[in-house]
């Protein structure tokens, strides 16, 4: 037990380091776009959305000026600083564009303020990633009645009334792409009964609450089932306590999942104190730190599907389009579809390369 406690502790501090390492990338990339004047995005990896294709229709080209308005939590993790990262990146694009965001929270009470200033500034469009749908959807629906297009970012809003258009991520199938990566994983391998070990982000979400049942009902294909789940809070410093503590339980583990890649920092720390390597882990969301380890080919992480923050660029690009009254130039109808799930797509060594322009920094 002493022992435990020592790698324990050392743990913390290569956590803490990361974490303080993180705040300055994130807060970095920040400053540089804050600094940016230019209408074309960063080449770097992760710090910027892709340039727009030429589209047959002529989207692309300027049209009539639009103000999106733009609120989102406070960017506390990878994934939500590329969010808000790649919004702007996006907006600067285009010359018909003007980006409004309001200051970044994690506080109910002033996202709803944020918003309201918004809605009094009358924009042409916002796009909003809530802290939480359910306490956000009254003033979501203020911005409707009042006119305003909202274009519902991830955590989606109970009424439909309360936006024009939802996009976001499939965590159903986030959870369906890693059971059948382990499954087969261990089916190959001849496994059976196997030890399947299951870290979660916040378990009282409905989005968490999808990823596990994708899990389950995947695994259940390969008549396997989750052995142990426990949830991690989307931080790494609770990543680290709770890996720490599911490796202590088992002596041997044959397959991990873990929900989310910036947890995933305390996740890889502990199974490296611990000295574990019998078993396969998958990641999720798919961000840079976690291709680079899938792409090494040492580490327990053989893979991560995706949930990619690039959907606020896709989000950003929609706001306009609807404002502007046009649709999509592949789709044969006139509008913009009402709802938009991005596909969860499964990483692995073999394809790593093509993904990792995409990967966000833990």
């Amino acid at each position: 037990m002493t022992d435990h406690k020592a790698t324990g502790i050392q743990a913390t501090d290569r956590v803490a380091d990361k974490v303080a390492r993180r705040g300055f990338l994130v807060g970095g990339a920040a400053l540089l776009a804050a600094g940016c004047t230019s209408n074309e995005p960063s080449a770097a990896p992760g710090s910027a959305a892709p340039a727009p294709a030429p589209a047959a229709s002529g989207n692309d080209q300027p049209g009539t000026k639009v103000v999106i308005g733009f609120s989102a939590p406070a960017a506390d993790h990878g994934w939500i600083a590329a969010i808000a990262k790649n919004a702007e990146a996006t907006a600067k694009q285009y010359t018909d564009v003007e980006f409004k965001p309001v200051e970044p929270t994690n506080d109910i009470n002033q996202q709803i303020s944020a918003v309201e200033s918004l809605i009094a500034a009358k924009v042409g469009a916002l796009v909003m990633l809530p802290n939480d749908g359910q306490q956000l959807n009254q003033v979501a629906r203020q911005a409707t009645d009042a006119g305003i297009p909202v274009i519902n970012l991830d955590r989606v809003f109970p009424d439909k009334l309360a936006y024009r258009t939802w996009i976001g991520g499939d965590n159903y199938g986030m959870g369906v792409a890693a059971g059948h990566f382990i499954g087969k994983q261990l089916k190959d391998k001849g496994v059976a009964n196997p030890v399947i070990v299951e870290i979660q982000g916040i378990a009282t979400l409905p989005l968490t609450q999808d990823r596990s049942k994708g899990f389950a009902d995947a695994l259940k294909t390969y008549g396997f089932s989750v052995t142990a789940k426990q949830d991690a809070k989307f931080t790494v410093e609770t990543g680290n306590q709770v890996a720490a503590s599911l490796l202590q339980a088992h002596k041997k583990i044959d397959a991990l999942w873990n929900h989310d890649d910036d947890q995933g920092v305390g996740v890889l720390a502990a199974i490296k104190e611990a000295g574990r390597d019998e078993f396969v882990m998958v990641g999720g969301a798919g961000s840079l730190n976690a291709m680079k380890e899938i792409q090494s080919g040492s580490s327990v992480l053989r893979a991560t599907v995706t949930y990619s923050p690039t959907m606020a660029s896709s989000a950003i690009k929609l706001a306009r389009l609807i404002a502007q009254g046009k649709g999509m130039s592949d789709l044969v109808e006139n509008q913009v579809p009402q709802s938009i799930t991005l596909a969860s797509e499964t990483i692995t060594k073999e394809n790593v390369e093509k993904y990792l322009p995409l990967g966000f920094e833990s």
